[in-house]
């Protein structure tokens, strides 16, 4: 900027030695009447019409330039993004966190490898291993089976509304949760759809 600046009052010094006679004698007092000509010529360099546009670099400026994107790469983009793969994605997430739990939860019940018709016989490791592998696939299955539904629902519903608010999470709870309780009945099905709607809408506000 300071470098600007001179150039710029030399250049109009230059101008003006080159327009005044030689033989005009120099006029003391000449240099404080040509500061506010040359303050308005800086200024209309820096902000008038005479200010150069110049484009931004991003390399020159320390960002990271934009690279041009293959078709095999916009097409995996769009894989990723599309509802088929968040749904197998959140199916796949939800069977290793069902299966997790549900092996949990075997091991921290006192009943698992009991038979109901021999109740006083210890069970043996294998007994309750097999137990434990039977209980962790079921909740493994379930917890797929609603992930895969909720995230369909949610990314379907996402797309038609074109928004990304906690309404897709509501409406695809209601959409999931009244899907899996119709199979017992109507009561079941409405119970379902409030009960995950209001937990969805509860996971929401916690994580916003």
């Amino acid at each position: 900027m300071l470098t600007f600046c001179i150039t710029i009052m030399a250049a109009h010094s230059g101008s003006s030695s080159v327009s005044t006679s030689p033989e005009s004698p120099p006029v003391m007092g000449s240099s404080s009447e040509d500061a506010p000509l040359q303050y308005s010529l800086i200024l209309n360099h820096l902000i008038g019409d005479k200010r150069q546009v110049r484009e931004l670099n991003p390399a020159v400026m320390g960002g990271l330039p934009n690279p041009h994107k293959s078709e095999e790469q916009k097409m995996i983009e769009r894989g990723m993004e599309s509802c088929a793969f968040k749904a197998a994605l959140a199916c796949v997430g939800g069977f290793v966190l069902g299966g997790a739990f549900g092996v949990f939860t075997a091991g921290i019940d006192t009943n698992v490898g009991f038979d109901p018709k021999d109740p006083l016989r210890t069970p043996t490791a294998k007994e309750v291993l097999k137990d434990m592998g039977q209980r962790g696939m079921s909740y493994a299955k379930n917890f797929a089976i609603v992930g895969a539904m909720f995230s369909c629902s949610e990314c379907l519903i996402e797309s038609y509304r074109g928004k990304s608010d906690w309404k897709n999470a509501v409406l695809s709870g209601c959409v999931t949760g009244g899907a899996i309780g119709f199979r017992a009945g109507l009561k079941a099905g409405v119970l379902g759809c409030g009960g995950f709607a209001a937990f969805s809408a509860a996971i929401e506000y916690y994580l916003h």
